[in-house]
């Protein structure tokens, strides 16, 4: 039996188990995302990894900017490599589409749009407070 494979900061992952362990410290953290068919740039945004599956064909993989979902499974291999600041860039690949991933940590998202508080209208609502039982402060 071959001993297993290792990689010290880049690397090419073939097996589901590997690309389910590189993923996995992007889970529940917001990265730009750019997608790529041949060499042209489809799309790109920023959003939330909200997901990472495996083993699970009915689980589609999604990129938008709410909520990012990975199946380890949609893709041929996994690229990654250790940038300047000891962030890693990963590259998803399917055939001749690619999807690149960056931890967006002071990050400026794509085409100049900043992130914002959603703004909700509070003026047709009036605040309650409820008391304790007897009708005191609890």
């Amino acid at each position: 039996m071959p001993p297993a494979k290792f990689f010290v900061n880049r690397g090419i992952v073939t097996s589901r188990t590997d690309l389910l362990n590189v993923l996995r410290p992007l889970e529940k953290q917001t990265v730009v995302y750019r997608h790529y068919r041949g060499h042209g740039l489809v799309q790109q945004g920023m959003g939330w990894i909200e997901r990472i599956v495996a083993d699970d064909p009915l689980t589609s993989t999604f990129f938008t900017p709410l909520s990012i979902c990975i199946n380890v499974d949609s893709f041929e291999h996994l690229e990654f490599e250790t940038r300047g600041d000891q962030l890693l860039t990963y590259r998803l690949v399917q055939g001749d589409e690619t999807v690149v991933l960056d931890i967006a940590a002071g990050a400026v998202p794509p085409e100049g749009e900043a992130p914002g508080q959603l703004a909700f209208d509070t003026s047709g609502y009036e605040q309650m407070e409820l008391l304790g039982p007897g009708g005191e402060d609890a």
